[in-house]
Order: structure tokens, then sequence, then C-alpha cells
């Protein structure tokens, strides 16, 4: 599974000041180091002004008949995200913003146990995917949910997964969120190269149960690249 954890730090504060956005009172409670699919999460939309909202993340299709059917749609493909019966619609009408302190991703040990990784900026500036969302209705029950839109990983990061989320850089928040116009499908590509890094993490993050700081903290000996100790070479 693509992109199937992330931890947002930021308060709700600096989010709404970040994004020049109106907070709702229902947001998820933060800091949050292991975000995980159906969890509410905070999005960014554009209506009359920039609203900072919970959404589940799991994105319903108006067919889907309960919270439970599946495919559970946490992510969309930035290349048929506008063929898709599930997500043309709001590719087009419903595209959030999704901000993030890092994301997780696994690779594979000799031993065949799973091996965390927490990819993020050097900086530690925050991350914005791409998001789109949908309301769903039934079983007396109306939810904002969403998917991150993701695209294939450039090189670096190709060595622990073929897809990451696409990254919006601020310039480009208002033209995702439909406020410029159209445009928005070119900006579905990988981050730059320098733009992320990955280290190795506790194999605590495996659960969907753990939440604590030290989760995203590097463990071992890191792989390193001139200008920042973690990132991979």
């Amino acid at each position: 599974m693509m992109c199937g954890r992330f931890a947002l730090t930021l308060p709700v504060d600096a989010m709404a000041q970040l994004f020049s956005a109106v907070p709702a009172n229902n947001l998820p409670p933060l800091p949050s180091y292991n975000i995980c699919p159906t969890n509410d999460i905070c999005t960014v939309i554009h209506t009359d002004q920039r609203r900072l909202i919970a959404m589940r993340w799991g994105f319903m299709p108006h067919w889907y008949k309960s919270p439970d059917d599946r495919p559970l749609l946490i992510n969309a493909r930035a290349e048929t995200l506008a063929e898709k019966p599930a997500f043309r619609s709001a590719a087009r009408e419903r595209r959030c913003l999704i901000p993030a302190s890092g994301f997780y991703e696994w690779t594979v040990g000799e031993d065949g146990k799973r091996l965390p990784w927490y990819i993020c900026r050097p900086d530690g500036e925050p991350l914005v995917f791409a998001g789109i969302w949908q309301k769903w209705e039934g079983d007396g029950k109306v939810l904002t949910t969403c998917a991150i839109v993701t695209t294939n990983a450039n090189k670096s990061l190709s060595k622990i997964h073929d897809r990451i989320p696409v990254v919006l850089d601020s310039e480009d928040w208002g033209l995702w969120l439909g406020e410029k116009g159209k445009g928005a499908a070119l900006l579905m590509h990988a981050p730059p190269e320098d733009m992320l890094c990955a280290y190795r993490v506790s194999t605590d993050i495996n659960s969907n149960r753990a939440q604590r700081p030290q989760l995203i903290t590097p463990i071992g000996k890191q792989p390193t690249r001139k200008g920042h100790p973690n990132r991979m070479a």
C-alpha cells in the first residue's frame, strides 16, 4: 500500500496561518505521528474561502453502500485520475490540500521483515499533498472523504517505493484548489530530487496503534548525501 501512513505535527493555528484558511471546530487532535487509513485528517478546501476541515482518509464513491465497502481508496493514481469513474468528477471539481510533516514507506530486509522509512523535507518544512475529496451519504450518515494523489517516484525515492504523493509547492496551492483557473493536471509530477530525504525509523511504526514522537526519530547508520546527514544516497 503506497503512502499508507503519515505524520502531522503542525498545530492547528499554524496551519490556519500557513494556508490563510478558516479552521473548523472538529479537527483531529495534533500532533499525530501515525495517521492511518480511515482516520480523520486535516485538509484544506476552497469554497467561498479557504477552509481547514476534517475528512476521512479513504475516498468513498457515491455507489459504496457502507464505510466498510472495499477497496479502500486511500490513494489515487495521477495517470488515471481523470478517467477512473470513482475519481474523475472529484479531479475536476473537488480537489484539496493535505498537509503532512512526513510519510512512511517500507522496504523488506534480508530476513523478510518490513523495514520502515520516514520521508520528509530536510529543512523541516511541511509537505502538502495533492488530494481529491467526495461527500458520501448512506446508513443515515454523511461522510466527507479524501484520497492522496500519487505519481511515479523520483530516482532517489524509487529505491524505497515506486510511487510517491504529489507534493505541491506553495505557489501551486491556489491552482490545485481551483482558485487560479485551469492547469492543475500539470502539477501531478514527482518532486525534485533534493526536496525530500528518507531515513530508517523504528519498527514500532509497524503497529497502527503506535503514537509517540520517537516514531520519526532516525535509527542506525544512515546513507548520506552532501547537505543532509539523513538523506538517501
